[in-house]
């Protein structure tokens, strides 16, 4: 049985007017996993804000770790706060928005038009299938519209409202729209399905750290052609080209505000097979998440404390010295530092917060590698031992002249891994999706534990493809075939 909860970040921001149904503030929600462990809940966010690493963000972003179905999602969230990639999105739109203002507004109407839109019901009747529509692909609870007419009337903005900005006759349309929306099961979006095999890898020639080499883009293309497949490798500027693959394969590094997820998400709005999807880059970039995850399934992990802005946890290390401090998106080891004595534990808490209202704090273990599982489709791919940098607790090392130090690496056939490790790899990867990911864990005396997940994890030629060589690049586009004829039959999962 399914229960709604409207969050809201202050009490007084819900008003007695306002339809009864269970409220919770977001520090309540985001402190309170143990008492919110049953499935089945919709998620309301009505919070404050929803800007990026903001706690209306964090709330959507665990509501997925929790198994709880948010409105907006983070999905939705970061669409929203990219013009850009809406004014990409909303090209089906352009119909329904020409055919609808043109018909109720004459040629000496103002050229700018606002509508506000409750749950997709529009506080202007004449305009509520526009109102349905823009609410299919931008499920948010409350949302401005902003229209300009020059030559034809456009979508200029898209952005939430939140209740505290809400005027008093707001608040009445608001309340009604809320009413009629708890009364109706949740929806889901529905997908196009794709059909010819053509895969796109997104690739940075610039980037230092890649995910893979250009040797290994060479293999994937080589495997393509063996297996019927046109691979074509592709750049941040192919953007308005992506309708023209069958699939997606992004060897970029991931995070949310980036051009990576804005082609994750785009391909996956045409129903393309894509790797990473969207729902595995909002999971595995975040680590806040990934805590979250770890601790609510068991899985063995270093014990982590998440630290909010102005707790007074903040004032001291919970878990002692030495310990870890870890920005939510961080990658490649950058974003996480460890803190040796109390003052520097303020002080990196101070600088850390100035990019995200949550920060976590973790036991620090030291081991001299750490184990990299990679997983496709739920099942192992490859293992490697990544060495700590020289001198270093970590695999990479950033020096103030800004060289990079790595350590080196040990690829093994996935038998030789310790079978605890690989299991327990599997267990994680597939409570985030059937994606390629690449888990890293440490094997200590006291036992295993889980670091992180990565979304996009390296497959470099000489290093992950050590032991399978070129079956390694077979394999991952053989997967992709499997996903493209899956969307083709109509067998979406």
């Amino acid at each position: 049985m399914s229960s709604h909860i409207v969050l809201i970040e202050k009490q007084e921001d819900w008003l007695p007017s306002f339809p009864q149904v269970q409220t919770l503030t977001a520090r309540e929600y985001l402190g309170q996993a143990s008492r919110l462990e049953y499935r089945g809940i919709h998620l309301i966010n009505l919070c404050r804000s929803y800007r990026y690493l903001s706690t209306g963000y964090y709330c959507s972003l665990l509501a997925g770790a929790r198994h709880h179905k948010a409105l907006p999602s983070v999905n939705t969230l970061t669409a929203l706060s990219r013009k850009s990639l809406y004014n990409l999105d909303v090209e089906d739109l352009d119909q329904t928005v020409q055919k609808t203002l043109h018909k109720r507004q004459p040629p000496d109407s103002p050229e700018e038009l606002e509508l506000a839109i409750y749950f997709g019901q529009a506080d202007n009747p004449e305009l509520q299938n526009l109102a349905r529509q823009i609410f299919d692909l931008f499920p948010c609870p409350i949302l401005k519209v902003t229209f300009r007419r020059q030559h034809r009337w456009e979508i200029a903005a898209i952005h939430p409202l939140h209740l505290h900005q809400l005027t008093p006759p707001q608040h009445e349309d608001f309340s009604r729209a809320l009413t009629s929306y708890l009364s109706k099961p949740w929806r889901l979006p529905k997908l196009k399905r794709a059909a010819r095999y053509d895969l796109a890898i997104l690739h940075d020639p610039s980037e230092p750290k890649a995910p893979s080499n250009p040797s290994a883009l060479r293999k994937f293309v080589q495997a393509g052609k063996k297996l019927g497949v046109e691979v074509e490798l592709i750049e941040k500027k192919d953007y308005g080209r992506l309708s023209e693959f069958d699939a997606l394969f992004i060897r970029a590094t991931t995070a949310i505000n980036h051009y990576t997820y804005r082609f994750s998400h785009k391909a996956f709005l045409e129903g393309m097979a894509v790797i990473d999807d969207p729902n595995s880059i909002i999971r595995c970039t975040n680590k806040v998440f990934l805590a979250e995850l770890l601790a609510k399934e068991r899985l063995p992990h270093p014990k982590t404390v998440i630290l909010q802005r102005g707790d007074p946890k903040t004032l001291a290390s919970p878990l002692g010295y030495p310990v870890v401090l870890k920005i939510p998106d961080g990658s490649f080891s950058r974003g996480v530092l460890k803190a040796d004595t109390p003052y520097q534990f303020r002080q990196l808490l101070s600088e850390l917060f100035k990019e995200s209202d949550l920060i976590l704090a973790q036991e620090f273990v030291y081991t001299p590698y750490d184990w990299r599982i990679g997983i496709l489709n739920h099942h192992p791919l490859y293992a490697c031992r990544y060495y700590m940098s020289r001198q270093h607790w970590q695999v990479v090392k950033y020096e103030r002249s800004g060289r990079i130090v790595e350590g080196g690496f040990e690829t093994l056939a996935v038998e030789q891994a310790p079978k605890a490790v690989v299991e327990i790899a599997l267990k994680l990867a597939h409570k985030i999706g059937d994606g390629l990911y690449g888990v890293d864990l440490k094997q200590t005396e006291n036992g295993i534990y889980v670091i992180e997940i990565n979304d996009n994890p390296n497959i470099d030629a000489g290093i992950e493809d050590k032991v399978l060589g070129d079956e390694i690049y077979r394999r991952i586009i053989a997967d992709f075939i499997r996903r493209i004829e899956e969307r083709r039959d109509g067998n979406l999962t």
